[in-house]
């Protein structure tokens, strides 16, 4: 009897060899095919969920064999359920992230005006987390389920620790808040994946939504870490939430001899020579007047918030290096008048 158990088992070692590396060498063919829906590297990210379903198989098959013990028959049926549920639920995750990059490959992030790329790349990350998230969840409860000794333990918990609970529930209801907040930002969109924001006084970029926190990449490439619920109870600014083009401002204090019609030739001159330019708003206004000096607003628009940033740095340098060259008389500067002393005239002067 033992030598036909140890050939049943070697026959079954086999075969599970054979069809895993069948089932491996169909789904590599069928991945190179250029029409067909499973990416290339399919058959190698499904591998070990596949011979964990096949080990599974060949498990339970086994069961119904008389060489086996009758006593191990428990203990096998079990590591074949575990086995089950860690294959299919591995199996799932790779599905799921295949149908994500799927979707979002056809979006470019790159390109200038990319409001609708940053829409499906947000839904679709954090979506892709909550589905992992439940579908994780739900197999660790199948899988505690499948066990009778472990069952009757999480009834009894249950029924015996509905104060323990409550006061869990309280303490969890934060985080749950946060849980939540991320599912609303999916879906409502607050902000975006590339949204150009201000947070806490500092300029950045959208770069991870997660389902508990966003990080954000400052310009001197920091990273910001907030939670998730800030986006939706506090203020804060987004640049990009309804298009990727913007309106950039520069403004340039000056005295009361300034020739606005100058600044505007130039800043038409300096516009015209940067690929910076959107080519749609440009404009000089004089915006307001001290006792001092007068405040000048140069107006110009830009395809993204880089190139935005971009352009106002270099129309604030090359206005002030024409005042400087052309109008140096126009530089702020404070003047002083002295009255006559007391008693003196003209012809004493």
């Amino acid at each position: 009897m033992d030598l036909q158990f140890a050939k049943q088992i070697a026959i079954g070692i086999l075969v599970l060899l054979v069809t895993f590396f069948l089932l491996q060498f169909l789904l590599q063919k069928i991945g190179k095919n250029s029409n067909s829906i499973l990416p290339v590297r399919f058959a190698k990210r499904i591998k070990i969920p596949l011979f964990l379903f096949l080990l599974a198989t060949g498990v339970r098959l086994g069961l119904v064999s008389q060489y086996i013990p009758e006593h191990y028959f428990e203990y096998i049926k079990s590591i074949s359920t575990v086995l089950y549920i860690i294959s299919i639920t591995w199996g799932l995750i790779v599905t799921i992230k295949i149908i994500k990059h799927r979707v979002i490959r056809h979006y470019d992030l790159s390109v200038s005006d990319n409001l609708q790329a940053r829409k499906i790349y947000t839904q679709f990350n954090i979506l892709e987390r909550i589905v992992i998230f439940i579908i994780i969840l739900f197999a660790i409860g199948v899988a505690l389920m499948s066990f009778d000794s472990i069952r009757s333990v999480g009834v009894s918990m249950l029924t015996s620790a509905g104060v323990a609970g409550i006061i869990i529930g309280f303490s969890a209801q934060k985080a749950l808040g946060t849980l939540l907040a991320g599912i609303q930002i999916a879906f409502t969109q607050p902000i975006r994946m590339d949204d150009v924001v201000i947070v806490e006084g500092e300029w950045g970029t959208i770069e991870e939504i997660t389902l508990t926190y966003v990080v954000i990449k400052i310009w001197d490439k920091r990273r910001l870490v907030v939670p998730t619920t800030y986006f939706i109870e506090k203020p804060f600014q987004n640049w990009t939430r309804s298009s990727s083009d913007l309106l950039g401002t520069v403004y340039i204090y000056t005295d009361y001899q300034i020739q606005i019609e100058a600044l505007r030739t130039e800043l038409k001159n300096i516009l015209d020579n940067t690929p910076l330019w959107d080519n749609n708003v440009q404009n000089i206004q004089v915006t307001n007047a001290t006792k001092d000096a007068i405040e000048i607003r140069a107006l110009m628009s830009a395809r993204n918030s880089s190139d935005a940033w971009d352009l106002r740095v270099l129309v604030r340098e090359k206005l002030l290096m024409f005042i400087q060259k052309h109008h140096t008389e126009s530089i702020p500067h404070t003047r002083i008048y002295l009255d006559k002393p007391h008693g003196t005239t003209d012809r004493d002067e």
